[in-house]
């Protein structure tokens, strides 16, 4: 009897390392690959938010272009070709500052 009482107790007890091992093992997939997932996107969506006109942009197509119109739906680029209206989405990063550092500096003189 007393050998059954051990075995249990043995058998209730080998489970808590599992469990403790599932949970660091969320804890390390949540800060290795969701938070800085999440982190990314929060960037993105402030990024998209604040286009303005005249900015630079290039679409993630490839398309360069500059910003002609804001619209709550989406934007108007200005390119060589004429005008293309996309989603604020397919914005992947802007050329002003880093290609065209004059429009962005202000002129002294």
């Amino acid at each position: 009897m007393l050998t059954i009482l051990l075995q249990a107790e043995a058998g209730e007890g080998s489970m808590m390392p599992t469990l403790i091992m599932f949970g660091l093992f969320f804890v390390f997939m949540y800060f290795v690959m969701l938070r800085p997932q999440m982190k990314k996107q929060k960037k993105e969506q402030n990024f998209q938010g604040s286009l303005k006109v005249g900015q630079r942009v290039v679409t993630t197509s490839g398309m360069h272009g500059r910003i002609a119109q804001v619209e709550e739906d989406g934007i108007v680029i200005e390119t060589l070709a004429g005008k293309l209206k996309f989603e604020k989405s397919a914005v992947s990063r802007e050329f002003t500052a880093t290609r065209f550092p004059e429009a962005t500096e202000p002129k002294t003189k």
